[in-house]
């Protein structure tokens, strides 16, 4: 089964469907055939059929909920060891500079922990953690603020891409087809 949104069964979803798989389990026992509990249990004959092959292969702890499978976890240990490394820096970990992106972060973890993420997951796991995106603190020192406003008010407007002009025959209060 797919789920919209990136979802997928909340911890009383999983332990109803698992209810379901166990009430399947008692109608093999009985006997039933997998349209007939299909029917009953208002399931697709396919997932009668999975069920029933786990079951076969591996009793009830065959049909048992697998959990979430979710996102890979670092255990407390490994987030700790984490905030130790990013404590020392990018430099200490082969980067030429003292950012650390997203990107970089995923890659260390990768690294340390043999663990994949995301991007995207990188920042939640951060997140989630107490971490947070940084500006710095100071402008750079080579930074002529008389400069940058002289080139937005002088240079910027002739840069800048000019609107498109209307179209013939339009003005701006007529609209298309109202003549």
């Amino acid at each position: 089964m797919r789920y919209a949104q990136g979802g997928g069964l909340t911890d009383a979803e999983r332990a109803a469907r698992e209810r379901i798989r166990r009430q399947a389990v008692e109608r093999f026992e009985g006997g039933e055939r997998n349209r007939d509990i299909a029917a009953v249990l208002r399931v697709s004959v396919r997932s009668v059929e999975r069920w029933r092959r786990q079951w076969r292969e591996g009793g009830a702890a065959g049909i048992a909920s697998k959990g979430s499978p979710g996102r890979p976890k670092l255990s407390d240990t490994q987030i700790a060891r984490l905030e130790r490394e990013l404590e020392r820096g990018p430099l200490a970990h082969g980067w030429d500079d003292q950012r650390w992106t997203l990107a970089r972060v995923k890659t260390m973890i990768g690294r340390l922990f043999h663990v994949s993420y995301t991007v995207e997951g990188t920042w939640v796991l951060l997140k989630r953690h107490g971490w947070s995106w940084q500006q710095p603190t100071h402008r750079a020192i080579e930074r002529d603020d008389a400069a940058v406003e002289l080139w937005k008010k002088e240079t910027w407007p002739r840069v800048k891409a000019p609107r498109r002009p209307a179209a013939p025959g339009l003005s701006s209060r007529t609209k298309p087809g109202s003549r």
